[in-house]
This record gives structure tokens, sequence and C-alpha cells, in this order.
């Protein structure tokens, strides 16, 4: 199957890969590096989803967590790919070695599935192994996205993350299927879930190794970039916005494990059938995700990520309002399922035009790092004022923040050249048709 990644279009011809006077369908539009890393991210989140759908009831049901603790266990989970991101950026823009750096963060998370195994029902181990498992997701996040943003056309940024997150949900929507199944057939066995887990993040590493081409920008002025000149990208103005209202926004962001338990505890799910929520959520982001990236690059993509922030403040509204059952339970998993759909893959394509050549990944890095640090307080703030003055005074909180940061976001986020597609891409590069054997 041959895909055509061509950029060298005309404005007549429409969107790059589209040969004239016919339309190509969707994969033929779509480089055959962003199909490999889609397979990548699909196997390595069937993995990842198996233990995140059981872990929050493992932790809080049978260990006994307070909000609190979880809260701070939950900050943990997304805080230890904070620094990681910087360091993995660096070294892959430093090098130019992007696949280098991603492998070594999907190998370093299938090895953390075997942690689990030896940790047991200790805390203080499941932390450690939870926290060198999202280490390895943040080595990779920046340095696989920086591979999508230079094997894609510029005018298709928003299709091409589009199509990698559909493809990374299709695996999150299996893996709690598939954690269901082993428990199920194992009487609530975590053991096996977590050696299940580990064999299919395996897999992802050797598909990696094997379809995935490395990417590299063209030479930059200095061929080793310091560090330093990461930082130094917020000297921008419009990178600069752009980091601080997403870290704004991802402090009053709810956790997806908290979103599951207020569901949970609001609706009196039975414990068996937790790990099965978060379908809901991945259903609808899976069916969103190419969609609302195509609609990102005619529209804006800076709009779309506003926009699905404010699907996920009538998510929260549903889980304050006075609804009950399957009338408070399907929205809230779908306008979350939109959340995501129109922010995660948006972000990113939105980020790639206002960034250099040669600091690509370092600057990806960057707006995810501060994106991340923020969510390591949300968690935290709502896990203590769950504890304070109960679920729904703390959700309330983070909705009534929520509002007020979309309102100062409206009019901070770049507009005109960097909200265009493809305008202000820092370097022209000629893409030729792959094939994917």
């Amino acid at each position: 199957m041959y895909i055509s990644a061509s950029s060298s279009t005309s404005a007549a011809d429409g969107a790059p890969g589209l040969r004239p006077g016919r339309r190509a369908g969707l994969l033929r539009t779509v480089p055959a590096n962003v199909v490999a890393l889609g397979a990548v991210s699909m196997v390595t989140d069937v993995s990842s989803e198996m233990v995140s759908a059981v872990l929050p009831l493992y932790l809080v049901l049978q260990l006994g967590l307070s909000p609190l603790a979880f809260g701070m266990f939950d900050s943990l989970y997304s805080g230890a790919t904070v620094l990681v991101r910087l360091v993995g950026g660096h070294l892959a823009d430093r090098r130019q070695r992007r696949k280098l750096v991603a492998g070594i963060g999907y190998g370093l998370s299938a090895v953390c599935k075997l942690g689990l195994l030896a940790a047991g029902s200790s805390v203080g181990a499941l932390g450690a192994v939870v926290a060198a498992d999202r280490a390895g997701k943040g080595l990779r996040t920046a340095p696989r996205d920086a591979l999508i943003s230079l094997s894609t056309p510029p005018q298709t940024l928003g299709l091409a993350f589009g199509v990698h997150r559909a493809m990374d949900t299709v695996g999150a929507f299996i893996g709690p299927l598939a954690a269901f199944a082993v428990l199920a057939a194992t009487g609530t066995a975590y053991d096996a879930v977590f050696v299940v887990s580990f064999c299919v993040a395996a897999l992802g590493v050797v598909l990696l190794v094997s379809l995935v081409r490395d990417r590299q920008d063209p030479p930059p002025d200095r061929k080793e970039p310091a560090l330093r000149a990461a930082f130094g990208l917020l000297r921008a103005a419009a990178f600069r916005r752009t980091c601080v209202l997403t870290a704004a926004l991802g402090l009053v962001t709810v956790s997806d494990s908290f979103i599951y338990l207020l569901l949970q505890r609001r609706l009196g799910i039975a414990p068996e059938y937790f790990p099965l929520l978060p379908l809901g959520t991945t259903g609808a982001y899976l069916l969103l995700a190419v969609p609302l990236g195509r609609m990102a690059d005619r529209t804006g993509r800076f709009r779309m990520f506003l926009g699905g922030h404010v699907a996920l403040l009538g998510a929260y509204a549903m889980l304050l309002g006075p609804a009950g059952g399957l009338f408070v339970l399907i929205p809230a998993l779908l306008l979350h399922g939109v959340f995501y759909a129109a922010t995660d893959g948006v972000l990113m394509a939105a980020a790639g035009p206002l960034l250099p050549a040669g600091l690509r990944t370092s600057g990806m890095a960057l707006l995810q790092t501060g994106q991340a640090g923020a969510r390591v307080v949300s968690s935290i703030i709502l896990g203590a004022a769950w504890t304070a003055w109960g679920p729904r005074t703390g959700l309330a909180v983070m909705a009534a923040g929520l509002a007020v940061c979309l309102l100062v976001a409206r009019f901070g986020f770049p507009t005109g050249g960097a909200e265009a597609p493809g305008v202000g891409e820092p370097d022209a590069r000629s893409y030729e048709e792959e094939k994917i054997a």
C-alpha cells in the first residue's frame, strides 16, 4: 500500500498528498511514518490502559487510599514525566536521534510492567514503579510528536496528529476490555493483568524498531543545541503565551482517574465494572480525533483547543448537575472524549509552526512539561478539596477555575499567522511517497 506524502502541490491542488483531479482516501493523505507511529502507540496504549484501568480501583478500594493520598499518587503518575520530557526532547534534538530516544522510553515503560509484579501491595514500591513507567512516557512523547511533525506537510498537521491519536485511542479502547477479560478469567488476579500488559508493551517496542523511520531537521545554525536554547524559545511572545495558557488550563483539568472515581461514587457503579468506564471516553475520542483534527486545520488549531476545554467544562457540569444514571454517565464520558479529541494532538499541531528547526522536539517537550506540571498540582488540589469539603465542592472549585481560565485564554492564544495552517513553518521540506510493506 502506497501512502502519498508529497508537498509539491500548489494551492489549487488542495491539501498536500492529494493528486490533482481526484480525491485520495484518508490513509493516502497521511505519511507512512505517521501510520507506523500510530501502530506503535496503539499497541503500547493497550498495555498502558490495561494497567491504568485497574490501578485506581486497586489503590482506593483494595489498598484503602484516601482521596488526598490518591491525589498525591495520581500527581506522581503525571509528575514523573515533567523533567524527563525536557531531557528527552533535548537529547533527541542534540543528537538528531528521535527514534532512539523514543525507543528507550517505550522500552522502559515495558520493563516497568514486570516491576508491578514485584511491587505487590506496597504503596511505596508501586509509586516507584509507576514513576519509572511515566518517566518512560515522558522520554518518548516529544520525540514521537516531533517525528510526526517532521514526517508531515505543514498544511495537514492537524489531520496527521488526529490519525495518530485515533490509532492510539484504538489501543486505549482495547486496553480496558483486555483488563476486564483477564480479571474475569482469573478471578481478579491483578498479576495476570501486569504480565499480559508487559507482553503487549514488548510488541510495541518491536514495531517501533522495525517500522518507524527516524527523521531529522535541516542542519541548524548550531549543530548541538544547548538545553538553555529550549528555554530561550520562551522569549518568543507567541510560544510563551501558548505555554503559560496551556499550563493554566492544565491546572484546572481533572485527571481521568478522578473523573472515573467521581462517576463510580456518584452512580454507585459496581467495582468489577470500573475498568469499563474509560470506554466511553476513548470511544468518543476514537470517532472524533480525525474529523476534529481536519477541522482544526481549516478553522484554527488554537480555537479547537479551547473548544475542547469547553467540552470538559460541560463534563464537569454533568457531574455536578441533578441528573442521575445514564443521563449523567453517557454525556459526561462523551464530553470527556470530545475534550481529548479536540486538544491532545491539536495542541502539538498548533505548536509545531511556532518552533524553529533544531529545537522542535525541545520546544514540544517544554510545552508538554508545563502542562504536565500543572496537572500534578491539579490532582493534589482536587484530592485536598475532596478530603476537606467532599467531592462535589472539590469539583465545583475546579469548574469555576476552568471557566475563568477559558475567558482569559480566549484572548491570549496566538492568532493570525500562527493560527493559520502551515503559516510560520520554519523550514520547507519535501515529502516523497513512502511505502508500507
